[in-house]
């Protein structure tokens, strides 16, 4: 492959393309009944966070929203923390769901190491979700009763969470990869009155019981009142059921008419969490409202989805993308789940998927990508991918290379939208647009009705400038607020103790002069050398371009005296070996694509990179423990899917002693 840079343009949309995008024919509704022209994207995109009221209004109106009670108001005051959406209004998020049943296509495909690829049809989700909502209704779950789920990306867990929704209780879920003293310390906090959960699961070819984790669950939360375990794992065997479950088949033989409890705008739907790398992680409540007209949104006029697509996103039940997922059913579109290893048996399983179910629009992680790029997978030879007419792409940044390698490899004739936002919001703050071109290692646009901005230190707006991503007006799918945070204290001490009324999250971002944006990675995780910062994801994507190296992790550390060590990890390929030579190299390419100045102090050779259970690298514990923190203080290591790693590093900091400090 000829070698791209970033901003080289790699694909822009046909006319006919344009012309049949959701956003066109928003554009145009909006010419014809509120007498608003826009001269493109990016005047519609300074309108909606200018006049927000008069934005998210026709939004509510565009997708024809259903409230039993009507809002009085579109926002009571523009501030953050506390802005108040659409008040008076009373709707239910699991009814916009099922506006959207038909017979034409399918509500989902589901495929899995332990199952066969199925299809559910919108009558039988319709059915099995009324037969679920009727037996919550008998075990006593109620409006704002919290349902935990431990399950894996399997329509159960789909249906679950609908029939919970539809009765306005409150949903939780974790993956089953998740270590029990993760998900305690998650479901704890919310004293929920029903678990699911799955008897165990299948990855990489290999089954995991998980009884003994769900009665270990049973035994600490309390305020449980019920079980219900699904067969996953041992579909015919009831023994060595937690004890006092129900079986999920009993549910489903519930009988029942689905009803929808209206709640009001800001009523809770749903509780996510942070990464939790310390302490207890935060459990952020949003509504379902917020996320109702928030995803409606996203998922029709950023990504472009329409009735009979086929959406999917490569993700687990302990992660925001699977919310996403789900939110495909609000738009009509046919959901995708998969459960399992995506390199197992080999990287080309996901892609082997696509092409069987006829996928339109392929949603993964940047790490996934890059995985297929290094391995040399070549999908659009392999597999006929002649619906797939788009990929997602979010988790971290895709460098340019990456970019390159789906339009080389995957598909020519292809809209690649790379997204970024939060598991904090449930959206995307920048991201994909039908309209524009694609640009190497650039985010097409800042999603509407998002005021996304780099700001310096100082609190001033930059264009063409690296700085801290910040949102400046208020969005319905913010939080609600954190459970158990009553003065909202760590609310604000996490969005809002840099820019006072502004929502720092913690990305460092260049927004360019055509309007399209580049991530450089989380802003405390900056590598801050000799005055000059810059984003891990710049020495990723120079150093894991050499054959050599499979994978790789930077941190700085600030020593006494105003001193800056920076090491550099990296996982090699098999085979090779950290000489001097291949030092020089890595030293070489760093010093050549970007700057001399974040030239690694010392290289290390190390298994495998720490990562968190929805894979991204864990900069901040390391550097942590690098410095001395004690590794119990720096990482939770429940949240990690590969706890085994840290081991290395605390070896490490104790060899070197660094001298750290004032």
């Amino acid at each position: 492959m000829t070698a791209v840079g970033e901003g080289t343009l790699l694909w822009e949309p046909s006319e006919e393309f344009k012309a049949q995008a959701n956003i066109t024919r928003y554009m145009a509704w909006l010419a014809e009944n509120k007498a608003l022209r826009f001269a493109d994207y990016h005047d519609l995109w300074r309108w909606s966070v200018t006049d927000l009221e008069g934005f998210w209004a026709s939004i509510w109106e565009f997708f024809a929203v259903k409230a039993s009670k009507p809002y009085t108001r579109v926002l009571a005051e523009r501030k953050m923390p506390g802005a108040r959406w659409f008040e008076g209004a009373e709707l239910n998020y699991a009814e916009h769901v099922f506006r959207n049943a038909t017979p034409q296509h399918p509500a989902l495909i589901f495929q899995s190491e332990a199952r066969p690829r199925t299809e559910l049809s919108w009558e039988e989700l319709h059915r099995r979700v009324s037969a679920v909502a009727a037996a919550l209704r008998r075990m006593g779950v109620r409006r704002g009763d919290r349902v935990v789920a431990y399950v894996a990306n399997i329509p159960e867990a789909v249906i679950a969470f609908l029939a919970c929704a539809s009765l306005g209780a409150v949903w939780s879920s974790c993956s089953p990869d998740f270590g029990s003293r993760s998900v305690i310390d998650r479901f704890r906090q919310i004293a929920p009155k029903v678990l699911f959960a799955v008897d165990g699961y299948q990855y990489g070819g290999k089954s995991f019981d998980r009884r003994p984790v769900v009665a270990e669950l049973q035994r600490a939360l309390p305020t449980l009142e019920q079980t219900v375990l699904i067969p996953y794992l041992f579909r015919e065997e009831a023994a060595g059921r937690p004890q006092g479950a129900v079986l999920w088949e009993d549910l489903l033989a519930e009988k029942g008419d689905l009803t929808f409890e209206q709640v009001p705008f800001d009523h809770p739907l749903w509780v996510l969490y942070s990464s939790g790398t310390t302490g207890l992680p935060k459990a952020i409540v949003q509504g379902h409202g917020g996320i109702l007209v928030e995803h409606l949104k996203a998922l029709s006029l950023q990504f472009d989805l329409k009735p009979g697509d086929r959406f999917f996103w490569f993700t687990t039940t302990g992660w925001m993308m699977w919310n996403i997922v789900v939110g495909g059913l609000l738009v009509g579109a046919t959901i995708m789940l998969y459960d399992g290893n995506p390199a197992y048996p080999d990287l080309g399983v996901l892609w082997r998927f696509a092409a069987d179910t006829r996928m339109t629009f392929f949603g993964t992680s940047a790490g996934y990508l890059t995985s297929c790029m290094k391995a040399g997978l070549e999908p659009g030879k392999t597999c006929d991918l002649g619906a797939l007419k788009a990929i997602g792409s979010t988790g971290s940044p895709l460098p340019p290379e990456g970019f390159q390698w789906v339009y080389e490899k995957v598909k020519k004739d292809l809209w690649l939208s790379s997204a970024s936002g939060g598991t904090d919001v449930c959206t995307g703050f920048v991201g994909g647009c039908p309209l524009l071109p694609v640009h190497a290692g650039e985010l097409q646009c800042r999603s509407l009705g998002v005021k996304a901005e780099a700001f310096d230190e100082e609190g001033r707006s930059l264009v063409d400038r690296v700085g801290e991503l910040v949102i400046t007006e208020p969005m319905p799918s913010m939080p609600l607020f954190f459970w158990n945070d009553p003065d909202n204290r760590r609310y604000l001490e996490s969005y809002f103790d840099v820019y006072p009324g502004v929502w720092r999250h913690g990305d460092w971002i260049k927004i360019t002069p055509r309007g399209s944006a580049v991530i450089y990675g989380r802003s405390d995780s900056t590598l801050n050398r000799m005055g000059v910062r810059m984003g891990s994801s710049e020495i990723y994507s120079a150093v894991e371009d050499l054959p050599e190296v499979q994978d790789s992790l930077v941190v700085g550390v600030e020593l006494s005296g105003g001193g800056y060590f920076m090491p550099l990890f990296v996982v090699l390929r098999e085979g090779v070996t950290l000489d001097e030579a291949l030092k020089a190299k890595i030293k070489e390419k760093i010093r050549t694509t970007l700057t001399p100045r974040h030239v690694p102090d010392e290289i290390f050779a190390v298994p495998e990179v720490p990562r968190t259970l929805n894979m991204k690298k864990l900069e901040v514990p390391v550097k942590k423990i690098l410095m001395g923190v004690p590794p119990e203080k720096a990482v939770n290591v429940d949240s990690m899917s590969n706890p085994g790693a840290i081991g290395y590093y605390v070896e490490l900091a104790a060899r070197l002693k660094l001298p750290v400090g004032s």
